[in-house]
């Protein structure tokens, strides 16, 4: 989310680098960004991720609907017409200060085609206006909502998954973690894109890809975390940094970890974390990448086989024994 490049960063792949620096040119339009409105601010986020956005494969149908008890607005990406699909629900990033169901359009739509699922993607409330827990509890109203009125959307409610990247992985984790707490079933799977799980940034990652041209630097994990939290009572609560909750009966989990990322340590951390409780984890790192290089699929190798490896993975979840468990 960084709007300058101050280095070539040599260990980043050639296409991420470049992805790099068209994004922070882009952001460059704006040199006074960081002193703009927080509205403004994300209008231009908007703007110069929309061209990432943009392509890739198109969709059998597409609805934006209003759903549960806290009115939450979804929208519905189908890859073909069959009657009753599986699911990934999907929580975008952006510090849950940023980012829209429109920054992540193409990242939904590559994962509904790949994997041959509905994706349902979350338009959760943003922070800092909304505070722990309201997005959390918007994800786990949209979860259930699924499991009560999803069939009559066509959406199975058997064979649900929930994923997202940075902040979204963060509260993908989380969702799980709430509906063990509150004794309700997890989900089917989880798949965690370069995830946020704890607020204290103690890892050697954060000192090793602290810059802009690694994109995602300590200082802005900082504000993110900052925006999230209603202060001090929330920094060891562990829906909110999953890091520090008890993990075990969460559902297989799928980490995408880019290398050359502040977070990448706590990513391993967390898989670390599961694979002690007993979680089936399939962990997959990329050399070269950066946070939101997946973002850069339309331009990256490394990206598509990410997106690939990931859909793959969901896939063999939530999609084998498609007629029966469909009846």
């Amino acid at each position: 989310m960084n709007q300058t490049t101050a280095g070539v960063a040599d260990d980043l792949d050639p296409d991420i680098r470049r992805f790099q620096r068209e994004v922070a040119a882009a952001y460059g339009r704006y040199p006074e960004f960081e002193r703009l409105p927080l509205a403004e601010r994300r209008r231009i986020a908007e703007e110069v991720r929309a061209p990432w956005a943009a392509g890739g494969p198109a969709m059998f149908g597409t609805e934006t609907l209003k759903v549960g008890p806290l009115d939450v607005r979804v929208r519905i990406y189908r890859p073909d017409a069959r009657a009753m699909l599986p699911v990934l629900m999907y929580v975008h990033g952006g510090g849950w200060t940023m980012f829209s169901l429109d920054t992540h359009d193409r990242l939904m739509r590559e994962y509904a085609a790949r994997a041959g699922v509905a994706v349902v993607g979350i338009d959760y409330s943003l922070s800092p206006e909304a505070k722990f827990p309201l997005a959390l509890d918007e994800i786990v109203s949209v979860v259930r909502w699924l499991r009560v009125d999803g069939a009559a959307h066509g959406l199975d409610p058997q064979r649900i998954a929930i994923g997202g990247d940075s902040a979204g992985g963060n509260l993908s984790v989380a969702a799980n973690l709430a509906l063990l707490q509150d004794g309700d079933a997890p989900l089917s799977a989880i798949l965690v894109n370069y995830g946020a799980f704890d607020q204290r940034a103690a890892y050697p990652s954060y000192q090793r890809y602290d810059g802009p041209e690694y994109n995602l630097t300590t200082a802005e994990m900082g504000v993110f975390w900052t925006n999230y939290l209603r202060g001090p009572q929330d920094r060891g609560a562990p829906l909110a940094s999953p890091l520090l909750a008890e993990v075990k009966g969460l559902p297989p989990t799928f980490f995408a970890i880019a290398v050359c990322d502040v977070l990448a340590d706590e990513n391993r951390a967390m898989a670390d974390r599961l694979r002690a409780a007993g979680v089936p984890v399939t962990l997959r790192e990329y050399a070269g990448a950066t946070h939101s290089f997946l973002e850069a699929v339309s331009i990256s190798p490394l990206a598509d086989r990410a997106l690939a490896e990931a859909s793959t993975w969901l896939t063999g979840q939530i999609c084998i024994d498609n007629d029966n468990n469909s009846q």
